[in-house]
Formats: C-alpha cells, sequence, structure tokens
C-alpha cells in the first residue's frame, strides 16, 4: 500500500518533474515538497500542460525512487509501492477516494460501487468515477484496479488498451 501524505494546502507546487520510461509509454513524473504529486501517460486525460513551467530535475529523491519503483513493478518484481505521496491538489471528496485506491491490493479488482460504499457515499458513483478519472497519480494510485459492475473494463484516463495491459501485469486479465 502507499504511503499518503495529504497536506492542508489547496494546491501542490511542483519541485522537480522528469519523464519515466515505461512499457505502455512515457509517464511524466512530478514531484512536491511532500512527495510525489504527480505521474500521467502521454496524451492522458486530465494532464497538465507543461510548457517548460516545472524545473526538470530527474536526480531529485522521490522522482529517483519513483523510477525504480516503476521499473520493478513492470518487471514484476514490485506489487505494492512504498513512495510519499502529494494529493492535495484534490478536493477532500476526491482524495478520499484515492485512499481507498491505495487500499486496493495488487491482483485485485473492484467495482465503482463498491468504491462508492468504501467511501460512505454509495449513491455517488458517477461522482467517485469523475475523481477516479482525476487521479493525478497513474498506476501508484490504482486507479486501473476498478471495473464495470459486470466486470466491464470501462474508464482510464491513460486510455483502456493500458488499463487492460496493467490488469494483464497483475494476473487480473489473461
Amino acid at each position: 500500500m502507499s504511503a499518503l501524505t495529504l497536506p492542508a494546502t489547496p494546491r501542490p507546487s511542483i519541485a522537480a518533474c522528469c519523464t519515466c520510461p515505461t512499457p505502455l509509454g512515457p509517464l511524466l513524473l512530478a514531484a512536491t515538497a511532500q512527495g510525489l504529486g504527480g505521474a500521467w501517460f502521454e496524451g492522458q486525460k486530465h494532464a497538465p500542460t507543461l510548457t517548460g513551467r516545472w524545473p526538470e530535475d530527474p536526480g531529485h529523491p522521490v522522482l529517483r525512487e519513483a523510477r525504480a519503483q516503476l521499473a520493478a513493478y513492470f518487471e514484476r518484481r514490485l506489487a505494492h509501492f512504498e513512495l510519499p505521496l502529494d494529493l492535495q491538489a484534490g478536493t477532500d471528496f476526491q482524495r478520499s477516494v484515492w485512499q481507498a485506491l491505495c487500499a486496493l491490493p495488487h491482483g485485485a479488482t473492484t467495482s465503482y460501487g463498491e468504491l462508492a460504499r468504501r467511501v460512505a457515499r454509495p449513491a455517488a458513483v458517477r461522482a467517485v468515477a469523475a475523481a477516479i478519472g482525476r487521479n493525478p497519480v497513474s498506476i501508484v494510485v490504482p486507479c486501473h484496479r476498478v471495473i464495470g459492475a459486470g466486470g466491464a473494463l470501462t474508464g482510464y484516463a491513460g486510455g483502456l488498451d493500458r488499463k487492460t495491459a496493467l490488469l494483464r501485469l497483475e494476473g487480473v486479465l489473461h
């Protein structure tokens, strides 16, 4: 399970970013003073537009560790990320959903409705789905483990092909 850091301030200040190669395409990683604040696939919905506004620093300790853990994950040597996360850019509700995602075990899935129940908002399935879609830390905060009630692979900001590949990597799909 990933360690969460949820500071009270409303917006993260990105200290450094870098690109991390993965078998599913490059991930843009972003770190704040509190931890990993972003991991977005190229072309992902809701990914920030950089245009040089964040300093590039692949040697930043959080980014270096995130790259190492992601490499181990893709090599099937890591099932649980141990990174400080900074999810302060989300609302309280979004952060509660992201925390619930972090509790989902490797190799397992849940439905949007079940996740809504876990965050004590059983009638808020659409709001939960919207919060999942805004997850700023792909893979590490495992939104790819949420599927439709009937088992259908639905919605993934990074694309359904990537969701399928991640679930195969974790042994959920064959």
